[in-house]
């Protein structure tokens, strides 16, 4: 029952990192050096991402122009519209940045790596999961700070000049150099996948660990009741329904052939932490980035709780 509930070791890397700045949160100087490394990790993990894709995926994958547009409108039209609501309708049950952590879940763009796995377990269409992902990636590193900007309705939400050229230099960059270097580097990250895997949880970790201790030195523990975490449990799981149950009622309702509605399943439903914690970050001081990416983080790790079943399941059908 463990092994099937946690079946992607990711979620227990982030159960391990949340624990680890529970408890030894970074503090002080150290958590401007942690900071630098932070900045450092987010930069290798979008530079390997750059390295990854071909350009001539992405080309052929803008073809299917049916099946990415409706992936497209889920991912930031209906998926930011239900994090809105979501955030509106605990305001006053939840404390504001924590409400304000529900309309940034939504308007995230969706996993790479993680869709295009269970797609694969699930039988659908790998390259257009790929593709899906990768082109909502792209997009959302500079539509998601927008949405949020546009949509938020806290004072500590504006998205500064600062925050976008931040957000240039730490993500657009390193993803253009990544495109640039794929003659060179893809030979041996495509040998080493495991490894380039393992580097990109890791630099999420690190981003995360970061974002996540500014936070319980800001006193999260002490601010958030039990009963609020419960609220925000079911707030997620409200999300969860609406991404994972509304990309399969679409996919039917559009009458896309079953490997396509697999590809809209999990590259509509799931949400990127590989874009949100280092977007938290940017946007916000560390006491509340750790605090608006809690819902994400607790989104993140039932997606892939939910996912490994869900996929097993239909590629049984």
């Amino acid at each position: 029952m463990f092994a099937r509930i946690f079946a992607d070791r990711f979620v227990l890397l982030l159960l391990a990192t949340m624990l680890l700045a529970s408890f030894i949160p970074v503090r002080g100087h150290a958590a401007e050096v942690a900071s630098l490394i932070s900045s450092a990790a987010i930069f290798l993990l979008f530079f390997l991402n750059g390295v990854r894709l071909p350009r001539h995926e992405v080309v052929s994958g803008v073809r299917n122009w049916q099946l990415q547009g409706a992936i497209f409108l889920f991912v930031f039209g209906v998926m930011s519209a239900a994090g809105l609501a979501m955030s509106h309708i605990l305001d006053n049950i939840l404390p504001p940045i924590l409400a304000l952590g529900l309309l940034f879940t939504g308007i995230l763009p969706s996993t790479v790596q993680s869709a295009a796995a269970y797609c694969a377990l699930a039988r659908g269409n790998v390259a257009a999961s790929v593709v899906a992902a990768a082109l909502v990636n792209l997009v959302g590193v500079v539509l998601s700070p927008l949405l949020f900007a546009l949509l938020a309705h806290v004072g500590e939400a504006t998205v500064s000049g600062q925050a976008v050229g931040r957000i240039a230099i730490i993500l657009l960059l390193p993803f253009a150099l990544g495109q640039m270097a794929q003659r060179w580097c893809k030979p041996w990250v495509d040998a080493h996948k495991d490894l380039a895997t393992w580097m990109d949880r890791i630099s999420i970790a690190i981003a995360v660990y970061v974002a996540f201790s500014g936070a319980v030195v800001a006193g999260i523990w002490s601010i958030v009741r039990g009963d609020e975490l419960a609220w925000l449990a079911l707030a997620v799981l409200g999300l969860l329904l609406v991404g994972f149950g509304g990309a399969w009622a679409l996919g039917g309702v559009m009458k896309l052939p079953r490997g396509d509605r697999i590809t809209m399943l999990f590259s509509g439903g799931q949400k990127s932490i590989a874009i949100g914690a280092p977007l938290a970050a940017t946007i916000f001081p560390p006491a509340i980035a750790g605090m608006v990416l809690l819902p994400t983080l607790i989104y993140h790790m039932a997606q892939l709780i939910l996912s490994a079943p869900l996929a097993t399941h239909l590629a049984r059908d």
